[in-house]
């Protein structure tokens, strides 16, 4: 018996990176999980891994008529849960002189209008007592360049979580943020990345995290469960995951 047996969840982009080590710790512990992607390989591929506690659904953040979709499958298959986590995003690095319309609306429209329709869609589905997790970024607080429409995105979800937080209150549903820092990921979470990019992207982790290293999708997976199960007195938080980065 794990100390989640009986439990259920939600995490969207589940197929690859934070989410995938999240559902792999979730069901570890004895949860059953539904999660979602959108790349047909990653589908397949966890749903050959995952086992049969894990409900793989394909499905687009970015579009409500996916996301209503997904909420009558997790009403199907699970009925109430007990955590959604808010996973699935959008990073492609660019100045902000050279940031295209059709850019912006890619990273909004997942990173947030689609973090917060999922969230409205979902919430009837989380028992009293439960959680949402968002998870944000460590951009949303910093300015570094590159990452205009990025960290803009990560911030409307901070405030996101505040309200959110504030508005389920009365149902015992507590509502926080997961801020993580450069972590070991195929594509470092950037879209497009190549090979030679992800590395330069770590040795730049390591150099400017004061912890002299970047954090592991384990870590911030750990992370989030805590934020999901343990900290039953925490709410509207956002909880850094970087190493220090945004603290030191």
């Amino acid at each position: 018996m794990g100390r989640y047996s009986g439990k259920k969840a939600v995490v969207t982009g589940g197929t690859a990176g934070i989410g995938l080590a999240t559902v792999k710790a979730l069901l570890a512990e004895g949860a059953e999980v539904l999660l979602t992607g959108r790349n047909a390989r990653g589908l397949e591929a966890a749903r050959g891994e995952l086992g049969p506690r894990a409900h793989v659904v394909r499905s687009d953040t970015a579009s409500l008529t996916d996301i209503d979709a997904l909420a009558s499958r997790v009403k199907e298959a699970l009925g109430e849960v007990d955590l959604v986590v808010v996973n699935a995003g959008y990073a492609k690095l660019g100045m902000f002189a050279g940031v295209t319309e059709a850019e912006y609306d890619q990273t909004f429209g997942v990173n947030t209008k689609g973090a917060f329709f999922t969230a409205q869609k979902l919430a009837p589905l989380v028992r009293e007592g439960g959680a949402f997790v968002f998870v944000t970024s460590v951009a949303d607080e910093s300015g570094y360049p590159g990452m205009s429409a990025y960290a803009g995105s990560k911030a409307a979800v901070r405030a996101f979580v505040r309200v959110l937080g504030s508005e389920l209150l009365p149902r015992g549903i507590r509502v926080n943020a997961l801020s993580p820092g450069y972590t070991k990921t195929p594509t470092l979470g950037v879209h497009g990345a190549t090979p030679e990019e992800v590395a330069a992207f770590e040795q730049e982790g390591e150099h400017v995290t004061p912890m002299k290293r970047i954090g592991s999708a384990d870590e911030v997976a750990r992370a989030a469960l805590f934020l999901g199960f343990e900290a039953t007195f925490t709410t509207g938080a956002e909880l850094p995951v970087d190493g220090g980065l945004s603290q030191l």
